[in-house]
Order: structure tokens, then C-alpha cells, then sequence
């Protein structure tokens, strides 16, 4: 396992010494797009207003507060990661349409997405869950929203941060999946385990 600290935008070389395990630090932008915004992209056609090449897309859904004064902006209270196997079906699609680079998440994903990590040269990583104040704290300020429309946990939000992590390499450009690779590992103890409990 290795620490890294990465700046927008993201560099392919960088990626590529990447391995499952691996924690990533992020400082420049993160962009926040979860199941809303996939379907505008992929499902609608839409095309995403944020341009996403080199960038990490946040699949979350924060909590966001106006500020009294408006060139103030809007003020980060929590912001979690989401169950990024929500965005498993059309992950591949996505990246390929927008070229983001890097994902954040909660949980693992699947195989589609593995495939489109070693197509691509992209990552997923996941944030700790139960964490979503202390991420807060790591947004700098929040550049822009886009697609309000859709709500605050489903718009775009356009987040400066830094040295955002630690972010959990579970996909790395090679296609190794560190979840699909643990699931694996524990229906093997479970069946050493049930062949000691239930000997034939």
C-alpha cells in the first residue's frame, strides 16, 4: 500500500502507478454526480455542464447551506459518499462521454466498471462511510452548482478541495477489484470454515 497526492487536473501517468489498497489524497476540483446526473448524461443525452476531462466525479449527495450574503456563495455542512453500485450500469458510458478520470464512492463495484477502469486508464476509490462532516471539512468552498433542478442531492456541485481523502483505492487501472477480490477470499474461508463444522 502505497500514499499519494494527486491535483486536478489528473495525469494518466499518475493513474497507471496506482494499485488496489492504495490511498489517494485529492486537492483541486471535485465534481459531485450520482444517479440524476448519470441519466441526464448517458440516458438523456444531455451533455454535462462541467467539463469533466482529467477531473474526479463524487458520486454524493450533500448537504449544502446558502449564505446570507450572496457573493458568499453556498457554505459545505456534510457531504457522504453514496453506494457507488448504484451507478454500475452506466459507469462505463459515463467516463467514456465525459472523460473523468478518477471516482468516489461508497461501497465497491461491479465488473462493468472494472472493464471500463482498464479501457479507460480510471480509478475508483471509495471514502469512509459515516464520514460525511469530516469530508465537509476538507471542501475548501464550493465553486459552482449546476442542475439545481434536480435538488440538492442530485445537482452538480462543483467542490474545491483539499488534500481530500483518504480515498481508498478499490478499482485500479488494471481492472483488479479489491472488493470483487475480498468477496472471493471470503466464500473461500467460509467454505474451509463450514467443511470443519460439517465434516463429510
Amino acid at each position: 500500500m502505497i500514499e499519494k497526492h494527486f491535483s486536478t487536473p489528473l495525469k494518466a501517468a499518475d493513474l497507471l502507478e496506482l494499485r488496489i489498497g492504495d490511498l489517494v489524497y485529492l486537492t483541486g476540483t471535485l465534481v459531485t454526480g450520482r444517479d440524476e446526473v448519470y441519466r441526464r448524461v448517458i440516458s438523456l443525452g444531455c451533455a454535462s455542464p462541467v467539463d469533466l476531462r482529467n477531473l474526479g466525479v463524487f458520486h454524493a449527495g450533500p448537504i449544502v447551506r446558502k449564505l446570507p450574503n450572496p457573493e458568499n456563495g453556498w457554505e459545505m455542512v456534510s457531504i457522504g459518499p453514496t453506494t457507488s453500485m448504484r451507478m454500475e450500469s452506466c459507469q462505463e458510458e459515463f467516463l467514456e462521454e465525459t472523460g473523468a478520470r478518477l471516482i468516489v464512492g461508497k461501497g465497491g463495484m461491479g465488473s462493468k466498471t472494472a472493464k471500463a477502469c482498464r479501457r479507460l486508464g480510471a480509478v475508483h476509490t471509495v471514502f469512509p462511510g459515516g464520514c460525511a462532516v469530516l469530508a465537509a471539512t476538507l471542501v475548501e468552498r464550493v465553486a459552482a452548482v449546476y442542475w439545481l433542478d434536480l435538488g440538492m442531492g442530485e445537482a452538480m456541485w462543483v467542490l474545491k478541495v483539499k488534500n481530500f481523502g483518504p480515498l481508498i483505492v478499490s478499482i485500479d487501472t488494471e481492472g483488479n477489484n479489491l472488493f470483487g477480490k475480498n468477496i472471493q477470499l471470503f466464500i473461500e474461508k467460509k467454505e474451509a470454515a463450514l467443511k470443519t463444522l460439517c465434516p463429510t
